[in-house]
């Protein structure tokens, strides 16, 4: 993680708690002198474009008090969709049970790509289920990851199906 993703994550983390939303990750793309930020935001209860806009008001005012950012910067806020990041250990927790894709680095297994179902978290390890083994990883290994959801297109449904 970046220097400025660090320090961003740590602002807006405590920001967001004391305003009841979830940081759920932030990332920093493109150039120094004019950085991409994105934030993905969760609420209890599920984030609404209202939620959105109102965050996107609180964040624009703290990123604009930063020196870093007074060459510009693009703000994008958004809820974490579908598929969505997993960082933290209590994600892991939280999420025990669903389908997720996990990159690492260094290779863990001599594997650096998983997919999987998310069994829980041990100590600092997530544990994934693979189709015949249990795979220990360490949180600290782990470079990217996101549920994964499959979308079953085969069933047949009809306008009265109530959709």
């Amino acid at each position: 993680m970046s220097d400025l993703q660090t320090r961003l994550t740590a602002l807006l983390d405590k920001e967001a708690t004391e305003r009841d939303y979830e940081l759920v990750l932030v990332e920093v793309a493109g150039s120094r002198r004019n950085p991409l930020v994105r934030v993905y935001l969760d609420h209890e209860g599920g984030i609404t474009i209202e939620l959105i806009a109102i965050a996107n008001r609180w964040i624009k005012e703290l990123l604009e008090a930063l020196p870093e950012m007074a060459n510009g910067y693009t703000l994008e806020v958004s809820s974490p969709g579908i598929e969505r990041p997993l960082v933290k250990l209590a994600d892991f927790v939280r999420f025990t049970g669903e389908s997720a894709k996990i990159s690492v680095a260094p290779e863990v297994e001599g594997r650096k790509h998983f997919t999987g179902t998310i069994a829980g978290v041990e100590d600092d390890h997530v544990l994934v289920e693979l189709d015949d083994r249990t795979v220990r990883i360490p949180h600290s290994a782990i470079t990217r990851a996101h549920l994964r959801v499959e979308i079953d297109f085969s069933k047949e449904g009809t306008a009265d199906d109530g959709i």
